[in-house]
């Protein structure tokens, strides 16, 4: 079964996943590439000062590690899922997390992972799941908000 027979069977809580997959990627494109142009007026020294900016206050250091461990533990979790699923191209989503932002790629990856397994263990999420996730999801998205205006 290709993977474009897949996708028309993907069962409809799949198909409901990777759309909000895609939406968390394309916000967190814009989230966090409205913030890395600050950083492009000098090419040459972007990576070097992004970094530097990484550790200026006890805020920004505690959430560039929690990132860092969370972007590993993905990392991790992106190679081990795309050998069980046959998800080819796992380290372009790795290599991209770089490029990119790690929360822009986790989320295509685990698109890619979701047409993969298809029908399999389509997920069925309690009312409390969803409801939390909901939750936790609307508070992540005011925070980023707030964040990135500033």
């Amino acid at each position: 079964m290709t993977t474009a027979d897949q996708r028309s069977v993907l069962p409809t809580s799949r198909k409901v996943l990777c759309f909000v997959y895609g939406a968390i990627a394309v916000a967190a494109l814009i989230a966090t590439w409205s913030q890395n142009v600050a950083y492009l007026d000098k090419p040459a020294r972007f990576l070097i000062e992004f970094i530097n900016a990484s550790k200026v206050t006890p805020a920004s250091r505690s959430m560039s590690v929690d990132a860092l461990l969370v972007a590993i533990s993905a990392v991790i979790l992106m190679v081990i899922e795309a050998r069980r699923h046959g998800v080819k191209y796992v380290w372009l989503y790795v290599a991209g997390a770089f490029v990119t932002a790690i929360s822009v790629m986790f989320p295509l990856f685990l698109i890619a992972r979701e047409l993969r397994m298809g029908t399999s263990d389509a997920p069925r999420l309690s009312t409390t799941d969803t409801i939390l996730l909901a939750v936790v999801a609307v508070a992540t998205a005011v925070w980023t908000v707030w964040v990135d205006v500033g």
